[in-house]
């Protein structure tokens, strides 16, 4: 049973985003509706290891001009070394598919430092005044 005045829904996709930022700004980085958690998980997957690799590149690729890199010191926040851990562990991938089973909204924030860099997956649902009949 809806609530009054509200509409039912037919169905259910999944906006997934990423966003980063620091102290003071934030930037939207991309994002996806897709028609399944599950490749709403896929897609925050592939953006968490696109993100670490753009933070912290293989040295020995060719595509970086000489001297690009330099080594900086490690702390107890390493943002690409999370984004991957998440990015691997199969637990981290079951939570995020439950809760979004669930209804609920699901948050991973990776930090540097100031920086941080944000997963996030929610459904939306499809009320069913937007759902066209077949033509």
């Amino acid at each position: 049973m809806t609530a009054p005045g509200a509409c039912p829904a037919t169905g259910v996709e999944y906006l997934a985003e990423v966003h980063g930022g620091a102290a003071a700004s934030s930037m939207f980085l991309g994002g996806v509706v897709a028609p399944t958690r599950r490749l709403a998980l896929r897609w925050l997957r592939r953006q968490a290891h696109r993100l670490a690799d753009a933070l912290d590149p293989d040295p020995h690729t060719t595509r970086l001009p000489a001297q690009a890199l330099r080594p900086a010191p490690r702390t107890a926040e390493h943002a690409p070394a999370q984004l991957r851990f998440w990015a691997a562990d199969p637990d981290y991938a079951e939570e995020t598919v439950d809760r979004l089973a669930a209804g609920y909204p699901y948050r991973f924030t990776a930090r540097e430092g100031p920086a941080w860099y944000q997963l996030t997956a929610r459904p939306l649902l499809i009320p069913a005044s937007s759902v066209r009949p077949p033509a």
